[in-house]
């Protein structure tokens, strides 16, 4: 007969439906940036911006977003997590509206940087009111596979959507997209989701909140500066201006009675193993699809639409793992389930150092998102259940900001490694241009360089299915 402990600890109808509830933002977390990559077209037509203003529309919004997240997390657990996320839920549906009208590019960078603020309480709030949703630890490892299978669909649908908006209304129409799915969470929101916050009722340090964005922003920065235009020392110094920050940062937390960011999570070896998984799984997953996008662009000739829709079936994959790896844990612990399914990540890699055929791209991406999807749902598993309930929402802002910069170090490292390779075969002024692109030497170069980051990628999951096997539980 089951305990009345366990009974307690189950999630119930309420509870599942909640989720369904809290997988809206989750899948408009990607689908946004899906879309507005389409749209910068037809923004550059209508509101003539400069090319650094047409970056800065694009890029404000991931900026902030990612330096935004610790604080957010650290956020919710003082003010309610609940709170937060109706909050932000609100302030992104006004911005995007804002965003959708904009009648200048200084209006629409400023209406992005407000949506990459509010942006950025969406994910840990999520993840947070999940962890407090399902006390179970096998229904909890459901309940954020699913999310991680939302994101992923909000990245499958997001061609589809932005497409079909852009042909039928005008650019704005991708922004309001965001507008319903938050209307319908702060109507369901309130009779749905539990609320929690940290017991003290203490206050946010100010200055760890400006710290940990100073630290954040110029990595970010410098290493997507990297990625498209390639290594060049000041980017380098920016880098290091953030790394330098990060450690005020962490030195002013181990003094703080209350730090915004516990350190004491790293001592676990579940949490910080899982950490690591999931930024190494991020990084060599979106190096990968940054290749893949590069490689049918430049060498296949496709447009942004069309490229988009040939590697939106890889979001399949992520969509079956992330689902079917909490199962797999039950069964076989999920330190093994994570190092089977990058080892089937490397089989993915194995098949794209074959490429030829679109058909053979689209199936060895499937197959490495079907492998990495089990990272990314079970480590962040491991890392909310390895902090304190009072912790969970700092917990949940880590994983989420360990996928950010991972993935932007991936973009960064993995396409300055094909330049690289590029430029070493055709020499150092050779342009990486679709024009450029349009001889056989220079495509066979490019491919060159697709195949060693693939290789990189393939060894560097081979190392982590490894140190999974030894410090993730078995």
């Amino acid at each position: 007969m089951t305990s009345t402990k366990d009974e307690v600890s189950q999630a119930g109808r309420r509870e599942w439906i909640g989720l369904a509830v809290l997988a809206l933002p989750a899948l408009l977390a990607s689908l946004e940036l899906t879309v507005t990559h389409l749209a910068l077209p037809s923004i550059a037509a209508d509101l003539r911006p400069s090319g650094s203003e047409l970056l800065w529309i694009v890029d404000i919004y991931a900026f902030l977003l990612a330096g935004s997240l610790v604080t957010m997390g650290a956020l919710g657990d003082r003010i309610g997590r609940r709170r937060l996320l109706l909050g932000g839920a609100a302030v992104y549906g006004v911005a995007s509206v804002l965003a959708a009208y904009s009648v200048s590019p200084a209006m629409l960078i400023g209406t992005r940087a407000l949506m990459g603020i509010a942006g950025s309480t969406l994910m840990p709030s999520v993840v947070s009111l999940v962890a407090s949703m399902f006390k179970d630890a096998r229904q909890r490892g459901v309940a954020i596979g699913i999310v991680v299978a939302s994101v992923s669909g909000g990245t499958a649908i997001g061609p589809l959507v932005g497409g079909w908006l852009l042909d039928t209304f005008w650019w704005g129409s991708v922004f309001l997209v965001g507008v319903p799915v938050m209307a319908a969470l702060l109507v369901a929101g309130p009779r749905l989701l539990p609320e929690y916050k940290a017991p003290g009722g203490k206050r946010l340090d100010l200055l760890s909140a400006v710290l940990s964005m100073a630290a954040v922003l110029p990595v970010v920065y410098g290493l997507k500066h990297i990625a498209a235009d390639g290594f060049a020392w000041q980017w380098v110094a920016v880098i290091a201006a953030g790394l330098v920050l990060g450690g005020v940062f962490i030195r002013r937390q181990r003094r703080l009675d209350d730090p915004m960011l516990d350190l004491g999570l790293f001592t676990s070896r579940a949490f910080s193993a899982s950490a690591i998984a999931l930024a190494l799984a991020i990084f060599v997953l979106w190096g990968v699809n940054y290749a893949i996008a590069q490689l049918l662009q430049l060498a296949h000739g496709l447009g942004p639409l069309e490229a988009g829709l040939w590697t939106a079936p890889s979001a399949a994959g992520t969509i079956a793992g992330s689902l079917l790896a909490p199962r797999l844990a039950n069964r076989f612990s999920p330190g093994r389930v994570i190092a089977a399914g990058l080892v089937l990540a490397v089989a993915g890699f194995v098949v794209l150092t074959q490429v030829g055929p679109l058909g053979l791209l689209v199936t060895g991406s499937i197959v490495i998102s079907a492998g990495l999807a089990p990272t990314m749902a079970l480590a962040t598993n491991l890392m909310i259940g390895a902090s304190p309930e009072e912790r969970a929402g700092g917990a949940a802002a880590l994983s989420s900001t360990a996928p950010q910069l991972g993935g932007a170090l991936g973009i960064a490292l993995l396409g300055s490694l094909i330049t690289a390779v590029y430029r070493d075969q055709l020499g150092r002024d050779a342009e990486l241009t679709r024009e450029a692109l349009a001889s056989p030497a220079a495509r066979e170069a490019f491919t060159t360089g697709f195949h060693v980051s693939v290789t990189v990628s393939a060894v560097l999951l081979l190392l982590t299915a490894l140190g999974a096997t030894r410090f993730l539980p078995r």
